[in-house]
């Protein structure tokens, strides 16, 4: 079947926080967005035909997902992507990944103690290790000839500090785009085993992977399983965040029961979504071949990106990310703050681009732009781009 991706989809009126609350982030609401990451883009036919369906069925009582349907569909997933056999008893529903990582940190650490998080980083990661009250210990990435790599020193060192309990990572990295080879992760699981520190890993990016690179589950490099915790979904894959849902690999049992306590006798947060539920069974059996055109797609976006700011705005520096659709561009070597930078897009180009201090970049300035959308928008978008920078310079 042929995705036409193309397809441009009026979600303005539909409470979407991209469109619809733009002015939230960008302070006016007549900018052309590509901010939040979810996709401008409609879900696999798989997924629409089975929310149609259950939603003629009309009955949306309470839902479980402890069975095998759910679980298989991922675990399916796990095998026939990146060959990796993942157990069905590691997997715990969860509502988001971020709702996942939280009660980790509450598990795994008390308060004061060191989370050990990789800067640039995802903007939600700060904030859940603010409100935990535990120490944030950032680890920042190399930025090197346009690519980012792991200070593995630095990193030993902060490991071996007896407060550190958990490295927060991100695989694929958001927002740099980088998917960790299995040479880094061997490394990073070797470092955690020798200083007694936890990995939470955020893998939601994973199905996004550009050709020549491969995304590898952390727990695939240790047989001390016990010591990682994967967190992610399948929303960004089918662009899927408000049915709701998620899930984690939590291979250790005593963590994964209070894990579930927390989240059943605490938070009343286990029973399920249907329809986010529908997405994975669905999705993961099915719809195999739409990841595949899209990440084609997405790859050919990015390279419009590639060539466009190449020929015309040459100040600024983009090397096509190995994954994700998120644009990580480097506009360092503009004379302009990140505040001008960010004044111009919004009130010369009307354009919403978000800033790289979000992310709490380690040094020069950066844009992060969504390209899950269609060529038409993305083109505008960069137009608008063009006519922002032409504007201060």
């Amino acid at each position: 079947m042929r995705i036409n991706f193309d397809k441009m989809i009026n979600r303005k009126g539909t409470y979407c926080t991209q469109w619809d609350f733009a002015k939230d982030r960008f302070g006016k609401s007549d900018v052309l967005p590509f901010s939040i990451s979810d996709m401008d883009f409609q879900s696999p036919p798989e997924i629409l035909q089975a929310i149609d369906e259950h939603a003629k069925h009309g009955i949306f009582g309470y839902t479980r997902w402890n069975h095998d349907a759910y679980k298989s569909a991922i675990t399916h997933w796990y095998q026939s992507r990146f060959s990796t056999d993942m157990l069905n008893e590691w997997i715990v529903y969860s509502p988001s990944v971020i709702y996942s990582i939280s009660a980790l940190i509450d598990i795994l650490t008390n308060k004061n103690d060191q989370v050990i998080v990789q800067t640039p980083g995802y903007d939600a990661f700060f904030k859940q290790i603010a409100a935990s009250d535990r120490e944030m210990v950032k680890n920042p990435l190399i930025y090197e000839d346009g690519s980012y790599s792991m200070d593995f020193d630095l990193l030993e060192k902060q490991l071996s500090n007896p407060n550190a309990k958990i490295l927060l990572f991100c695989n694929p990295h958001n927002p740099t785009g980088r998917v960790w080879n299995r040479h880094e992760l061997e490394t990073i699981v070797d470092l955690c085993e020798r200083y007694h520190v936890k990995i939470i890993s955020d893998d939601i990016h994973m199905d996004i992977v550009y050709q020549y690179h491969h995304y590898t589950p952390i727990t695939s490099m240790t047989d001390n399983t016990d010591n990682v915790f994967i967190c992610t979904s399948a929303s960004k894959t089918f662009n899927t965040p408000s049915l709701g849902g998620s899930y984690a690999f939590l291979p250790d049992e005593k963590v994964r029961e209070q894990f579930l306590a927390i989240m059943k006798q605490r938070d009343g947060l286990s029973s399920a979504m249907i329809f986010g539920v529908l997405s994975i069974i669905e999705g993961y059996n099915h719809s195999a071949y739409w990841v595949d055109e899209l990440t084609n797609y997405l790859y050919n976006n990015m390279k419009i990106v590639s060539s466009f700011l190449q020929d015309e705005i040459p100040t600024i520096t983009f090397n096509i990310p190995e994954s994700t659709y998120l644009a990580w561009i480097d506009c360092s070597k503009l004379l302009s703050s990140d505040q001008e930078i960010q004044n111009a897009l919004v009130n010369i180009g009307k354009v919403g681009i978000m800033s790289g201090s979000v992310y709490r970049v380690n040094d020069g300035n950066f844009l992060r732009m969504n390209v899950g959308c269609p060529r038409e928008k993305l083109i505008d978008g960069l137009e608008r781009l063009k006519k922002s920078i032409d504007g201060i310079e």
